[in-house]
């Protein structure tokens, strides 16, 4: 049986809105965003699970809450058999070298005072990696693997290029040897020339090192080329989750459909006109009732606006949470 390195019971994180002195006046109660509402999963050993969903879904704030940037309101969340969601200070310091990030933009992920060297050595020597008179090897090692030359050690992160950046992020995330690996939207900022050379890496990666990595995306087709698993957020809540062939395959959620049918075609041959979805999601400080697709679901019944969809099985592994799955 496959080992899991992350668990993730119902989380939810929840942010108070402030309140004027009119609210207090008049009594108004607390409002709270839901930026992600009682959402569970788990990865294993060498696993790359996709979290895709439109802007403003909750995906980056459940990423901070897996990595205790944020402390979750609600659930539990397990690394390596250790429960991390109450750890603080020493405790939780001491578990990060576990988990680490690779970051969205590059460029103001990296210290532009320091050279490359120095800003992996760093890592390497804060948490007494390698014993000092290997530092430099290790630091070669690492660049090395993310397919840059030790020539580069010298240089300082302007001199590079946006995909050269991110290399030298991933091998700053690698230095501690983590279990897990976040993801977030690493590809977004680069050419799309270049996005292909980091997705390859991050997949060699994933083969070599066999490492444990979830990876955020609102691009289909990112996500369909590196995971093993997806799972779809709309409104802070997974709707849909299984096998990332599988759901691509069969998508049994209106909104993983018309997410997939909004995607551009690159077949000029192709002139259909499908359903795309319409108006802006709805606040997540004021959830609607019932499903929180149903607003924008072209499939919409009665039962949709009353009541809540459990997380169903359509498929072996295959699971969805709405009243009518396609």
């Amino acid at each position: 049986m496959a080992e899991t390195v992350l668990q993730v019971d119902h989380v939810s994180k929840y942010f108070a809105e402030k309140r004027t002195v009119v609210d207090l006046v008049r009594g108004r109660k607390q409002k709270y965003l839901k930026a992600v509402d009682d959402v569970s999963f788990s990865i294993e050993k060498g696993q790359n699970l996709g979290l895709v969903g439109e802007s403003g879904c909750g995906k980056s704030t459940l990423a901070k809450c897996v990595l205790r940037l944020y402390k979750p309101t609600k659930g539990r969340i397990v690394l390596d058999g250790t429960d991390i969601t109450s750890l603080e200070g020493e405790a939780l310091r001491n578990i990060r070298p576990k988990m680490q990030m690779v970051f969205q933009d590059p460029s103001s992920s990296l210290n532009p005072r320091m050279n490359v060297h120095d800003i992996i050595a760093e890592v390497l020597r804060v948490h007494h990696v390698v014993p000092e008179e290997q530092v430099d090897s290790r630091v070669e090692e690492l660049l090395a693997l993310c397919g840059l030359q030790k020539e580069v050690m010298g240089r300082y992160p302007g001199e590079f290029s946006g995909g050269q950046q991110q290399r030298v992020g991933i091998a700053r995330a690698l230095a501690l040897h983590p279990s897990f690996l976040v993801a977030d939207e690493p590809v977004s900022a680069l050419d799309v020339s270049i996005q292909a050379q980091i997705l390859n890496l991050l997949r060699s990666l994933e083969e070599k090192l066999g490492q444990t990595m979830l990876f955020i995306s609102h691009d289909l087709a990112v996500i369909h080329h590196i995971t093993q698993k997806v799972e779809v957020m709309y409104l802070g809540s997974i709707v849909e989750y299984g096998a990332t062939e599988e759901v691509f395959a069969h998508a049994a959620h209106p909104y993983t459909k018309v997410l997939m049918d909004a995607s551009p075609k690159l077949d000029p041959r192709d002139r259909k006109r499908t359903y795309v979805i319409e108006g802006e999601p709805p606040s997540p400080i004021d959830v609607p009732t019932g499903c929180k697709f149903h607003t924008r679901c072209p499939y919409c019944k009665d039962i949709c606006k009353n009541e809540v969809p459990d997380m169903r099985e359509v498929a072996s592994g295959h699971m969805c949470a709405c009243h009518f799955p396609l």
